[in-house]
């Protein structure tokens, strides 16, 4: 028996939720908090310029309007990456 992929994938790249405290991410199978805090640069950002999120790479996010990129081996790893983005 052959098996034949029947649709395809749902999950996208792409911001899921905000709130007060920071927003989630998903990138392909997992969902990562990006919370304000740790990330001041979008504590004043609108909703528009978070959700313009961009792939540089497969381990690399961009928020172009904001001038700001994170790796994803931060978000996995935060202790291996200790310096805050001020």
């Amino acid at each position: 028996m052959k098996s034949f992929n029947t649709g395809t994938d749902t999950l996208t790249n792409s911001v899921t939720s905000i709130s007060k405290f920071g927003f989630w991410v998903i990138c392909g199978n997992n969902e990562y908090f990006i919370a304000f805090k740790n990330y001041p640069a979008f504590q004043n950002a609108s909703v528009e310029q978070i959700l313009n999120l961009k792939f540089l790479s497969p381990k690399q996010l961009s928020w172009p309007d904001l001038d700001v990129d994170i790796e994803i081996d931060a978000l996995e790893q935060p202790n291996g990456f200790p310096l805050i983005f001020k």
